[in-house]
């Protein structure tokens, strides 16, 4: 038995010096630990041995069973390491090379301006609300105190698309009524609704037919000119500086009585007076004012409980002015060069 047991560690050594890949390692331990294997075969015949060889043979098995074990899986180790350390040296990446330069897009210069606006809304408690372009004459006209033959519609003289019953909306207010109309409980409302919009228009530095608006509606009990002023003071501030004034001047809308337009002091001179606010030191950025008491009505909500106030906004208009652009068609051009330049200047 012990011959056996020398004969076996003889020749696993010889076996384990000429071992070299993992699958050399499977091979031994089939031929030393598997069911037929060499350490498997000197207990074949137990049941033909007294106790006392029993307990000898199984001893000196159980022996070199741990020895043959114990140095496969050393081996075994060891191989493993040796190709890891291959694959990792293989595989390694010289990051002190310099990179592939990608490049990436950045945002639309209108979005940016949009997002911006949206955020300080709803941190003033305002819902973002969307709406079709293709619109009604009713929500787009007749429903904001525009009648048919109403002479203020020629301003707004827009594209139709179904003889005079279908258009694309000549300007965000349609969301407000749609929004006002939906609302059958008749609760509050602060909403803000930025959009295309797509007016007859000459094509200039300064016009487009169509461009982008962002309106806002208010509605709720005992709202004045002062909410608003207030409301105007906090976007000017934000988008344009907190040293910029603002101030309003008596105009005219059909759906909003008064009627104000939204001024801010010029960022350029500084009120003093330049080329840009055209000597006046102000700057006129939108319009607005108190929402018309036919519009309440006709949106089914009693004027004499109920009023609110409503703004509008031109986003190229106040890009144009925060990011000093002259020509309004730079926005939709494809020259991604014009629009790192307002990234840069965004950023600083």
């Amino acid at each position: 038995m012990k011959d056996k047991v020398e004969i076996i560690k003889s020749e696993l050594k010889n076996d384990l010096d000429n071992t070299e890949t993992l699958q050399d390692i499977q091979n031994l331990k089939v031929k030393y630990l598997g069911k037929k294997g060499l350490v498997t075969e000197l207990t074949s015949n137990m049941k033909d041995l007294s106790i006392e060889e029993k307990k000898e043979v199984g001893k000196l098995s159980n022996e070199v069973k741990t020895y043959v074990t114990e140095e496969i899986n050393n081996l075994e180790e060891k191989i493993k390491n040796e190709e890891l350390e291959k694959k990792l040296k293989s595989e390694k990446i010289d990051i002190t090379l310099p990179s592939t330069k990608v490049n990436v897009g950045g945002a639309n210069i209108l979005e940016k301006l949009i997002e911006e606006v949206e955020e300080l809304a709803i941190s003033m408690g305002y819902d973002v609300v969307e709406g079709p372009e293709v619109e009604k004459d009713l929500y787009n006209f007749e429903l904001l105190n525009l009648p048919k033959g109403h002479p203020a519609r020629d301003a707004q003289d827009t594209f139709y698309t179904d003889g005079d019953t279908l258009l694309l909306r000549s300007q965000t207010s349609p969301v407000q009524i749609r929004t006002m109309l939906a609302n059958e409980e008749k609760t509050p409302i602060r909403i803000i609704c930025p959009g295309k919009t797509y007016r007859r228009d000459d094509d200039d530095a300064t016009h487009s037919h169509q461009f982008t608006q962002i309106e806002g509606l208010l509605v709720d009990k005992d709202i004045s000119l002062a909410n608003l002023k207030a409301t105007f003071d906090v976007i000017a501030k934000k988008l344009f500086g907190s040293d910029r004034e603002t101030r309003f001047r008596p105009s005219f809308y059909p759906f909003t009585e008064p009627s104000v337009e939204m001024d801010i002091s010029c960022f350029n001179c500084g009120g003093k007076g330049c080329n840009i606010c055209k000597g006046t030191g102000w700057i006129t950025v939108g319009g607005a004012g108190i929402v018309h008491h036919n519009v309440l009505d006709n949106c089914g909500y009693d004027s004499e409980k109920w009023s609110g106030f409503a703004f509008g906004f031109g986003a190229e208009r106040l890009a144009m002015l925060k990011y000093g652009i002259t020509d309004i068609r730079t926005f939709y051009t494809n020259d991604l060069r014009i629009k790192e330049n307002f990234d840069r200047k965004d950023a600083d």
